[in-house]
């Protein structure tokens, strides 16, 4: 036999793969999203939000995601000729990114163009963008959340409100005042406080020829220093008055850069696209916020716009899971069957399902809490903020996990989308306070504001009556938050049954039967296992699957 000249031969061919999930609408896809939109009070923007939705679901926007994860920022401690000039430098993917959020109203919209529904027209989109890229949310969030703690200065606000409400974007490493915008960060966390802020060592000192008493000098460090590309940050510090806000601008106002020194960025798990720092300052310029001894309070503010954004981030990581996984199992076939056909398999999807729409009612119901202005609408905010971030960011990387176990190898290799999803999913429970810290804010929200259990009862009522799982639930709910021995120890699981006895009640009055039903039995009820994938064995799989993904 001769074998000297063996025809060139194909080794396989290629199939039954599913394709990348691109070119689809992250908006007319979402029946849950676009629903809970006009509920919450921004159905006017469903047009808007349908250009967004095809430009964040397209094959370009995804490329400039990978893109700037793929190629993470890096650290300039010198110019060319030696001097020290502490730059963190972008891959051009970063500033596209960028430039897209801040023209589209990300971090300005409500307070520089107030009125109805602003907050949910920003959450909705704030949502289907993470679906995409969530690094650049960080920076977005930020500026956006600040502007409530700088809007009471007069000078700061006619200096800074400008600049941040503008739609441009600017990544220029230059003076705030040569800039078409801006962004703002903050640094609270130092080595040997965490959480604890009331622990920090960074000391701000008045500088005498500031006839105002506005200006100090900053000497200390931090530890996690969020964003250090930002024109300027919210920091703490401790002041001859206590421990007090300053704003510490990239440049002092002469045009030099401010002592801010960089010692490294930060090796993150997630969120590689964005940057976090260890800095320094060797008497950086900064200007006081709000009453000297009252920092606290005064970052607490911008904290809780934050953490609104935690959970609306986490919601959209999640839709995304699920949105992945129900892509996969439409074009998948294992045993002879796709898997959107297996039983088991729609019993999971049909789970993760759920879980996804509980999360996008619930966080928008919170956005609207910030659109109104009424003393309920401000007690559920005080109440809910914390719950919700608790609730929707713990659900997050076990969503994440079971999505990536839909797809097998291929979610778990870099080359997709669900790696970089999963490796994201724990940031949000941990930035602006952990899941004991929110769930120990639950508590003290009760504590000092009675109207906050008034505001959650009448958040419940119209629900009651729809479903006896319900209203057993949430009567327990009720024992349980009256019951004050050992509260603070029982603080994650009255938080947990806080969120879903809302997400009980919002389901029941707006999903159809198949989702609420599905929801009580599993989440009320306790009619389920410990993993997704346990739905009572009657659930109406087909009803929930279609509604999730349409196309």
């Amino acid at each position: 036999m001769d074998t000297g000249h063996l025809p060139l031969m194909t080794t396989h061919e290629v199939f039954n793969q599913a394709s990348p999930l691109a070119d689809v609408n992250l908006y007319s896809g979402n029946i849950a999203l676009q629903e809970a939109l006009t509920r919450e009070g921004a159905g006017d923007a469903h047009d808007w939000m349908m250009a967004r939705g095809a430009e964040l679901g397209s094959t370009e926007m995804i490329r400039q995601a990978t893109e700037a994860n793929r190629f993470p920022p890096t650290l300039k401690l010198f110019d060319h000729g030696g001097r020290r000039c502490d730059e963190v430098e972008f891959h051009p993917s970063y500033h596209e990114l960028m430039a897209y959020l801040k023209r589209h109203g990300a971090s300005s919209a409500p307070w520089s163009e107030p009125k109805p529904g602003a907050q949910v027209r920003r959450a909705a989109f704030f949502m289907m963008y993470a679906e995409t890229e969530d690094g650049t949310l960080c920076p977005t969030t930020m500026t956006y959340a600040v502007v409530p703690a700088i809007a009471r200065d007069r000078p700061l606000a006619e200096e800074w409100l400008p600049r941040i409400y503008s739609r441009d974007y600017d990544g220029r490493f230059l003076p705030a005042q040569q800039k078409r915008g801006v962004t703002l960060g903050m640094g609270l966390t130092e080595k040997q406080g965490g959480s604890d802020v009331r622990a920090n060592t960074t000391r701000a000192e008045p500088v005498a020829a500031d006839a105002g008493g506005r200006e100090f000098r900053i000497v200390g460090h931090k530890w996690f220093f969020s964003a250090p590309m930002c024109d300027a940050f919210l920091i703490l510090a401790q002041s001859p008055g206590g421990l007090s806000c300053f704003l510490l601008p990239r440049f002092t106002p002469d045009g030099k850069v401010n002592a801010i020194r960089i010692q490294r960025l930060k090796d993150k798990m997630g969120d590689r696209s964005n940057a976090g720092a260890e800095v320094e300052f060797w008497g950086a310029s900064a200007w006081l916020v709000g009453e000297e001894g009252r920092g606290v309070p005064t970052i607490l503010e911008m904290g809780t716009y934050c953490r609104l954004d935690c959970a609306l981030g986490s919601a959209g990581l999640i839709r995304q899971s699920v949105a992945q996984a129900l892509h996969h199992a439409h074009h998948r076939a294992a045993f002879g069957q796709l898997l959107i056909k297996q039983p088991l398999m729609r019993n999971v999807l049909a789970d993760l399902a759920v879980e996804s729409e509980a999360a996008t009612a619930l966080a928008l119901r919170l956005a609207r809490a910030f659109d109104e202005q009424d003393e309920q609408a401000l007690a559920l905010r005080r109440l809910l903020t914390p719950a919700v971030k608790y609730w929707i960011c713990k659900r997050g990387p076990t969503v994440g996990a079971e999505a990536m176990e839909v797809l097998g190898g291929n979610g778990f290799i870099e080359e997709g989308v669900m790696a970089r999803v999963y490796r994201q999913m724990p940031l949000n429970s941990i930035w602006e306070g952990s899941g004991n810290v929110m769930c120990l804010d639950v508590l003290r929200a009760m504590a000092k504001n009675p109207r906050c259990l008034e505001a959650l009862a009448a958040e419940l009522a119209p629900a009651l009556g729809r479903d006896p799982r319900l209203d057993k639930f949430a009567a327990k709910l009720k024992d349980e938050l009256m019951r004050p021995e050992g509260l603070e120890s029982r603080a994650r699981l009255v938080t947990e049954n806080i969120a879903l006895a809302l997400q009980g009640a919002l389901l029941l009055r707006f999903a159809p039967e198949s989702v609420a039903g599905a929801f009580c039995a599993s989440r009320l009820a306790g009619n389920r296992g410990q993993a997704f994938g346990t739905l009572a064995g009657d659930s109406d799989f087909a009803g929930i699957l279609e509604r999730a993904w349409p196309q």
